[in-house]
């Protein structure tokens, strides 16, 4: 076959290919816009680095980009500058609850030396910031977007949080490379998870959407390196520490009351 008949056959393959899948695919948001946005909003929050590219950035840019990143899916949800406008609002609150995650931080590690340091260079505290502001969009019921989020802060801190995943306040993943949080699962406060953990559900099975699929971390757990816990009923509780690499389908009890005031 000469090259130009094959390179025509070709051509009008993907040709086809592209107006089959524009046809049957719904629009989403775009994934660089999402990116963008999300470094946008943590360096506006968090200006710790010296790079003053997003510094004259103000919050009327970032509700601006949020509507632009809505467009695409706009027919499924009720109100755009409605839905942009809940999300502003719940920032204020967020982002105190960054400020104690960073704290904890701070307090806990003795590695960490400083604010700054956490907020610019702790690949736990970026995911868990990404997690935050990706999880108040899921509550939105926003689609597609809270996940392009999630899957950014896990391209580049190896730390992959599912945005349906419910956390509580001060949390702290240490190092962090290979943790994995399943949507469903439920975290309490002051919960300290080391590298290579799963909280991850029993099975794959899409019967499964609409079930607790993953466990339940109760206040002040420790869970250290390569542990893997898994099921929707499985419950770890309060004040436990979890060994590493341990492998968990069934619930821990938690700390009695007594002992804690021992110790």
């Amino acid at each position: 076959m000469k090259p130009v008949i094959k390179e025509l056959q070709l051509h009008h393959t993907l040709s086809a290919i592209h107006q089959k899948y524009r046809g049957d695919l719904q629009p989403i948001p775009s994934r660089s816009s999402a990116q963008r946005w999300i470094r946008h909003l943590l360096t506006h929050l968090f200006p710790v680095h010296s790079d003053k590219t997003f510094g004259s950035l103000d919050i009327m840019d970032l509700e601006l980009q949020l509507r632009q990143l809505l467009a695409p899916i706009e027919n499924v949800l009720i109100d755009v500058d409605e839905i942009t406008d809940q999300f502003f609002k719940r920032i204020p609150d967020v982002f105190i609850e960054l400020q104690e995650d960073a704290q904890n931080i701070l307090a806990f590690d003795p590695a960490a030396h400083s604010i700054e340091e956490i907020l610019g260079a702790y690949p736990g505290f970026y995911a868990v910031a990404v997690y935050r502001f990706s999880h108040e969009l899921y509550q939105l019921k926003i689609p597609v977007l809270p996940r392009l989020l999630s899957e950014y802060a896990h391209s580049v801190t190896g730390i992959d949080i599912n945005p349906g995943a419910v956390i509580g306040s001060t949390f702290f993943i240490d190092h962090g490379t290979g943790v994995v949080i399943g949507e469903t699962c439920v975290i309490g406060n002051n919960v300290k998870i080391y590298q290579g953990v799963t909280l991850g559900a029993l099975n794959v099975s899409k019967t499964q959407a609409h079930v607790k699929r993953h466990p339940t971390i109760e206040d002040n757990v420790v869970i250290y390196s390569g542990s893997t816990i898994l099921g929707g009923k499985t419950v770890i509780g309060h004040d436990s520490v979890i060994g590493g690499n341990v492998w968990l389908t069934e619930s821990v009890p938690p700390i009695p009351w007594c002992i804690i005031k021992v110790k």
